[in-house]
């Protein structure tokens, strides 16, 4: 029997074997690397897509103290601003008769109009600074100012000096206010966002309620100077209060473009609400504006006629806060469009009551219905994008509602006074309503596809 011979390996046999180790090694190496690298690079995608403020600040927290005192501050702020300058029908009728008595009531209403303008205007500019960040700063600033002009406006005695402290100044403050206070809230709310905003409003409803009547017994009792003067420390209170509790929740957002950005009209669904918004402020103020008056007109006590404006603001807080609450169940212009299209023809309606009767059912029912538009005017803008951008968008609509509100009375009042009368007038007003009825039908069709659905 023969011994088994070793067998030996070759070495060169040897070197190639270690050589594709070596080498499998390294493509074992490369390949887990390039899967650790792939897998980096999807976490870091999935991190930049997500909302950063749910990553950092969760969800909407929907309440809470610090959440309802943030709402609470935005309806004391709309009601030291819009509140305030509802009661503009006081100084008018009070400017016609005493201090620029001899002025046209026609150039002395542009004072009027130009406050209601700016309080819309800002907003394309406070919107992108608030979203940028800024809240403190841009509020007590404006807080300031209108507790100065306030007080000048006690000292003012001709025409140009009333335009630039109570029209000019007084409404660029209120403007940055309103612009600020508007947005907040979502920051807070999301699913009970139509109550938050519903709340909101009650402020500007309160204040043009009892801001008329406050300024009208304070001029009959210590005079128009000290009248403006208790006015002004009443301001001081309420934008004190505004001043520390109105917050933003989330983080700044980083801007790359410009300034002031226009794309949000590439949606046809924001361009169609926006033409809405931009005619029913044509004629959504008219009844308010001359209600009283025409019912002076029709042989009604003045003294009673005052406090129709005064009785549709305080029911404007019930739709208000009813359009608030259904808008969270069955959806903003769900709500909106029925309260626009009562709101158009009460408008048609109210030329032609000429009892007591029929001017405070037009004022307590029209009162309901333009309630619930003015409450919920942002709602669907803020439901159109992403939270972080809502200052932009809510600012953009705004400035185009302006462009209707500074319009709408001069046209209104020309009417009146090349007719002699309110019922074309009123034609006038209604029509434009109704029209902003249908357009905020087709926003409905746009973003649902149809009538049907929450929206």
């Amino acid at each position: 029997m023969s011994a088994a011979q070793p067998q030996t390996m070759h070495p060169s046999a040897s070197s190639s074997t270690i050589n594709a180790a070596g080498e499998a090694g390294r493509v074992c190496d490369e390949d887990e690397k390039k899967s650790v690298d792939e897998e980096k690079h999807v976490v870091r995608s999935e991190l930049d897509n997500v909302d950063p403020s749910v990553a950092q600040h969760g969800e909407h927290p929907d309440g809470g103290l610090r959440a309802w005192l943030a709402v609470i501050g935005c309806a004391v702020g709309a009601c030291a601003t819009f509140g305030f300058v509802n009661a503009w029908g006081v100084f008018q009728a009070y400017y016609e008769e005493e201090i620029l008595a001899g002025t046209s009531p026609s150039t002395i209403a542009w004072i009027g109009s130009i406050q209601y303008a700016l309080i819309f205007l800002p907003g394309l500019i406070v919107g992108r600074i608030f979203d940028m960040g800024w809240t403190k700063t841009p509020l007590g600033v404006a807080s300031a100012v209108i507790v100065a002009v306030t007080f000048l406006t006690a000292e003012c005695t001709k025409y140009w000096q009333f335009f630039l402290c109570q029209g000019v100044a007084l409404g660029l403050a209120c403007g940055v206010i309103f612009g600020v206070v508007m947005g907040c809230p979502a920051h807070w709310f999301k699913r009970r966002l139509g109550f938050a905003l519903g709340i909101m409003a009650l402020g500007s409803s309160l204040g043009g309620t009892c801001f008329p009547i406050a300024v009208r017994n304070l001029v009959q009792t210590v005079g128009f100077k000290w009248a403006m003067r208790i006015i002004g420390f009443i301001e001081i209170a309420l934008l004190s209060f505004q001043f520390v509790t109105v917050e933003r929740r989330l983080p700044p957002k980083k801007h790359s473009g410009p300034f002031i950005d226009f794309t949000a009209f590439k949606s046809i669904q924001f361009t169609l609400y926006c033409c809405s918004s931009f005619l029913a402020f044509l004629g959504i103020y008219t009844v308010l504006t001359y209600i009283d008056v025409s019912a002076a007109s029709e042989g009604i006590d003045p003294n009673f006629s005052f406090y129709l404006l005064a009785i549709a603001n305080a029911c404007s807080a019930v739709g208000r806060l009813s359009g608030g609450l259904l808008a969270d169940r069955i959806g903003p212009l769900t709500v909106m469009t029925p309260a626009t299209f009562v709101a158009g023809i009460l408008t048609y309606a109210w030329p032609f009551a000429t009892s007591v009767g029929g001017n405070i059912a037009i004022a307590v029912v029209y009162g309901c219905a333009s309630g619930v538009y003015v409450s919920l005017l942002a709602a669907p803008v803020v439901r159109m994008g992403n939270t972080q951008d809502v200052g932009v968008r809510v600012g953009m609509s705004m400035t185009v509602v302006a462009v209707g509100a500074v319009a709408g009375p001069p046209i209104s009042g020309a009417i009146n006074a090349a007719t002699g009368g309110y019922k074309y007038t009123g034609i006038y007003a209604g029509t434009t309503v109704m029209i902003a009825c249908c357009f905020l039908i087709a926003t409905r069709v746009a973003i649902l596809g149809g009538l049907r659905g929450k929206c």
